[in-house]
């Protein structure tokens, strides 16, 4: 979906002088990531940054290898949309990260879940992680799909190839697909693990 769009404008020359590209994760414990998330607020638990950089890099390896990506991502979205790919989406590998943070509980960070030209071909979907109550805008995207399973990172309000959006709905409609323990003492439904939303402020 996003593909068509990424191809057109990832690589024109001064096309977004004034904003800068996502950064390539070096690894599952890159320190100028882990250190950016850390720059968020000076409530942030140094702890829970390299957890996120490590579980957002680890997810994307991870799905690269089940989902075999291609380059370009516009030609693994073809695949899957005629079923050659299990899976390869840019939503998909969004839906899996978040996922996987909500396995964790969180107490100084949350997330977001974000989107580029909605509604539209071209449509794109990362996650973002914020300090706790910190504004959307104030994020950092955590983007596994722009490259084919290799983690990017940048803030928000520097991505020059799309303009980010918060969705708490959809954010709210991936974690109902946590599995539910089959049985427990305790209520079988809480959200206490979950990463937190904030209202996005209007």
């Amino acid at each position: 979906m996003a593909g068509l769009l990424f191809a057109l404008t990832a690589f024109a020359p001064g096309a977004h002088a004034r904003k800068k590209d996502p950064e390539f994760a070096t690894g599952p414990d890159d320190p100028v990531l882990r250190g950016q998330i850390i720059a968020l607020g000076p409530a942030v638990d140094s702890q829970e940054a390299r957890r996120v950089a490590e579980i957002a890099y680890t997810t994307g390896r991870d799905l690269k290898r089940e989902w075999k990506m291609t380059w370009p991502p516009g030609w693994q979205n073809f695949l899957v949309n005629t079923g050659k790919r299990k899976g390869g989406l840019c939503f998909q590998f969004a839906e899996a990260l978040l996922l996987r943070l909500s396995e964790r509980k969180w107490e100084t960070l949350e997330f977001h879940w974000a989107e580029s030209f909605e509604n539209t071909l071209s449509e794109h979907n990362v996650i973002v992680v914020t300090a706790k109550g910190q504004h959307f805008s104030r994020g950092i995207i955590l983007d596994n799909w722009r490259y084919g399973g290799r983690l990017v990172w940048g803030h928000v309000i520097d991505d020059p190839h799309y303009q980010w959006h918060e969705n708490k709905g959809q954010f709210l409609k991936v974690l109902a697909k946590r599995a539910v323990p089959v049985s427990s003492s305790t209520p079988a439904a809480t959200t206490s693990n979950a990463p937190a939303a904030s209202a996005p402020e209007r």
